[in-house]
């Protein structure tokens, strides 16, 4: 059973244990993230994330690997689009150890100019390596396209031209705006006891002065097409439907609906196109979502000679599904749905991650059972009026990458997704 505590100055404590584990997964979450930045700071979250790890105050960049590892542990971080982790796995007896290096890396991270130097390069390698990888820089494409001239928009890891930019005082800037004990979430699973982890929390966390949260840019979904030509293997195609953000109801349906779509191996995308048409190995769809906003996404990746035939196709899945669907089909994604969540509840790294992601999102943390009754109440009839109402708004965008010169336009798909 989780417990949670508030501090006086708005600092959150979280806390699941797992009777029977002699390890606990232990992490600071930031309600900030690359969404949080202004244009002219775009990448800057992610360059924060890097430099929590090159010195604090009282450890060098060695001493904060080595006190970890030196007790068989491991750090690690994150950035996404709204949140920014850092988080640690270590056996019980060192939770304390580990909750002091990673209220240091986040509380008083040194900034050293060498150091920003040499990640300035470490991170301008990450996006190199992410534009010679068709398969994941298309996805920013997307969400460029989706989210034209917005954060939402903007990578993650930012342009290369702004990181190499960068200096100490961008940096404790994005900190003083977004890094107050409200945006603050600690969240612990594993061998861990609620109690004294508030206690270490009001110790290391206690002092700060609450901060006012930075009002979000409204998410506003575009129909757009970004279609890159390049002489790849593949063709590399991705769309992106409209759906619900991760507040509304909706979005335990929008989940199963991308399960029958593109979930696994029994998929509607798969079977189609691969087992039946051969035009791909890799096709799936998934339902991501935001504060306000979410897209169900769909991605293949096949030869030039088939992308016109294979895109045609997804849009033909897409209208069929509101047509007939089956039993079989919603229950088969509900269950591996469920199946997946209690999986990954296993480990307590995702459970803690869990807990933090709930908690920024709805200010509690709701009952395992719970989700699993929303899972479940998502039927046929929930799941037809879904996919009817993605088919009747038409509202996607694409993002195509590779010898795409033979692709329909966005403008060809979407006619033949509503008619």
């Amino acid at each position: 059973m989780h417990q949670i505590t508030t501090l006086s100055n708005g600092f959150r404590i979280v806390t699941e244990p797992m009777p029977g584990l002699a390890s606990a997964a232990v992490g600071i979450w930031v309600t900030a993230g690359a969404r949080h930045e202004r244009a002219d700071q775009n990448g800057i979250a992610h360059f924060l994330e890097h430099m929590a790890f090159k010195g604090t105050a009282k450890r060098t960049s060695l001493q904060i690997a080595e006190e970890i590892e030196d007790v068989g542990g491991y750090i690690n971080a994150y950035t996404s689009r709204e949140m920014t982790a850092y988080y640690a796995r270590v056996l019980e007896a060192d939770v304390p150890l580990a909750l002091d290096v990673i209220a240091d890396i986040v509380l008083n991270p040194a900034f050293d100019a060498r150091e920003i130097e040499v990640e300035r390069h470490v991170i301008l390698q990450e996006i190199g390596q992410a534009l010679d990888t068709p398969d994941d820089v298309i996805f920013d494409w997307l969400q460029e396209a989706t989210y034209p001239d917005q954060p939402l928009g903007r990578p993650i890891l930012g342009p290369a031209e702004r990181i190499a930019k960068y200096g100490a005082a961008d940096l404790r800037g994005f900190v003083a705006g977004h890094y107050g004990p409200g945006q603050l979430i600690l969240a612990a699973s594993g061998a861990v006891h609620h109690d004294r982890l508030v206690r270490m929390a009001e110790a290391l966390f206690g002092h700060l002065s609450p901060l006012a949260a930075a009002p979000l840019h409204p998410a506003r979904f575009a129909c757009n097409e970004r279609r890159e030509v390049k002489a790849l293997e593949q063709a590399h195609f991705a769309l992106a439907i409209e759906g619900p953000g991760y507040r509304d109801p909706d979005i335990y349906t929008a989940q199963v609906y991308s399960g029958v779509m593109g979930g696994g191996m029994s998929s509607r995308l798969f079977q189609k196109l691969r087992e039946e048409r051969g035009l791909c190995y890799t096709t799936f769809a998934q339902a991501g979502a935001h504060d306000d906003t979410g897209s169900i996404t769909l991605y293949a990746g096949t030869g030039a000679e088939d992308l016109a035939e294979l895109a045609n196709l997804t849009i033909d899945e897409l209208r069929r599904a509101t047509e007939d669907l089956t039993e079989a089909e919603v229950a088969r994604a509900r269950t591996q749905m469920k199946a997946g969540l209690l999986m990954g509840l296993e480990s307590p790294s995702s459970r803690a991650e869990r807990l933090a992601r709930l908690l920024a999102i709805w200010g509690r943390v709701p009952s395992l059972s719970e989700t699993i009754e929303r899972i479940e109440a998502v039927d046929l009839a929930a799941l037809r009026g879904f996919a009817e109402k993605l088919v009747g708004d038409g509202r996607v965008s694409m993002a195509l990458y590779g010898p795409v010169e033979g692709a329909p336009t966005l403008e060809a798909l979407r006619e033949r997704l509503v008619a």
